[in-house]
């Protein structure tokens, strides 16, 4: 399992229907067995996946939505295919083989080969630390001192770690870069050691009650709001709190930043994931309220179909303000779909406009 869970794409499934998608990953395919197994009530030992993998899993679950039968049985019979040239499996690392073998091992070589899985797992702590997020990396160089923060900076990869120096404020980013200067003495027990630290120090900490930060989730919440109730927060917002209302801003996507955030040639497919009438409805609030974005919409598909939405909206002449608003709230909410799929990619507010 997690083998699949963590493999690369694989080759594009059988697809019947819109709906399903074009390709399944490896941890795709993982989640629809898994789904399926489950479905019928057979236990799995899905505690023993790594945490990472279990939330692999789960936002591969989240992924798929819908599946149609062609499909299911084209991952059924790959997975069958998968175990039927298998004929054993054997631990992956000396700490699974010392779970399956210890209740038969004697007592000097269980403690022996203990101190083997402990020494070999001495090397996975800075593979974990470099597979932080940013905002971690961030926390902990937040809390260390400058000679742990200057080996941490030597154990990222380069492009990681050159990121996370322009992320820190510059008198702190050049103390650390300076103390580079000053770890060629320190031994690889030390440096060992240190990333074990950091590790206990990850693990220790609480899980966040929310994955996404403040700024994010209001965001999200104005961005389904009325434009009338979302200039009124951001408004109030300024005057509590500046710095978090412009964090806001930025997080914010509206019909007014289509042309400036969505690139010319996703159109068609923001376009096909709108239903018609509601497309219509949008376009005629549109004309109205944000000529910018309908023009930037109807110049980016073909003539004769710009020409048919362009008859069908005027005709609808100037809606109610509330149906416009539902209407370009959809269209937005399938921009940001289609994102968050990976379908499409909005430009950065900071340098799309």
């Amino acid at each position: 399992m997690d083998d699949v869970l963590e493999g690369p794409a694989a080759a594009p499934a059988r697809r019947r229907g819109d709906r399903v998608p074009a390709q399944l990953t490896q941890g795709q395919k993982a989640a629809v067995i898994v789904r399926l197994l489950l479905m019928h009530e057979v236990p799995l030992p899905l505690e023993r996946l790594a945490a990472r993998q279990q939330e692999r899993l789960a936002r591969c679950m989240t992924e798929i939505r819908r599946i149609d039968p062609m499909s299911l049985h084209a991952v059924v019979d790959e997975f069958t295919a998968a175990l039927d040239g298998m004929a054993l499996t054997f631990p992956r690392g000396l700490p699974d083989a010392l779970e399956m073998l210890e209740p038969y091992l004697s007592p000097s070589a269980r403690d022996e080969l203990k101190d083997a899985a402990s020494k070999a797992n001495r090397g996975e702590a800075w593979d974990r630390i470099a597979e932080l997020d940013m905002q971690e990396l961030l926390h902990l160089v937040g809390e260390e001192s400058a000679e742990v923060c200057a080996i941490l900076l030597s154990k990222l990869p380069v492009a990681k770690a050159a990121q996370l120096l322009a992320e820190l404020p510059p008198d702190r980013a050049e103390v650390i870069t300076h103390t580079v200067a000053l770890t060629g003495t320190v031994g690889p027990h030390t440096v060992n050691r240190i990333g074990r630290a950091l590790v206990a120090q990850v693990d220790a900490r609480p899980a966040p009650a929310f994955r996404s930060n403040a700024a994010d989730r209001v965001g999200l919440i104005l961005n389904s709001a009325t434009r009338k109730l979302r200039d009124a927060m951001l408004t109030a917002l300024d005057q509590r709190d500046t710095d978090f209302a412009e964090a806001v801003r930025r997080t914010i996507f509206t019909f007014d930043h289509i042309p400036k955030r969505l690139d010319a040639g996703d159109i068609p497919a923001v376009l096909r994931a709108v239903e018609n009438d509601t497309l219509n409805l949008a376009l005629a609030a549109a004309l109205e309220q944000f000529p910018l974005s309908a023009d930037f919409i109807l110049e980016n598909i073909s003539k004769r179909m710009a020409e048919t939405l362009r008859e069908e909206a005027v005709a609808l002449g100037t809606p109610s303000e509330e149906e416009g608003e539902a209407a370009m709230t959809a269209v937005i909410t399938a921009i940001r779909q289609l994102e968050a799929t990976g379908q499409i990619k909005l430009a950065d507010p900071a340098t799309g406009g």
